[in-house]
């Protein structure tokens, strides 16, 4: 279930579909986004790192 919800939250087809009419809305939950993205690249960089040495 949460897995679900992380994978839709993070498809680029739901970035660009209808959102809130609030335009500060729509801008947090953009860089929320954004920092989730960063958050899992960064724990790939880590393990990635981790298995090669």
């Amino acid at each position: 279930m949460f897995a679900k919800r992380l994978l839709h939250y993070l498809d680029p087809r739901t970035l660009f579909g209808k959102s809130d009419p609030n335009a500060s809305l729509r801008f947090m939950h953009g860089v929320n986004r954004i920092s989730v993205f960063l958050f899992l690249f960064c724990v790939i960089v880590m393990v990635v790192r981790a298995c090669t040495r």
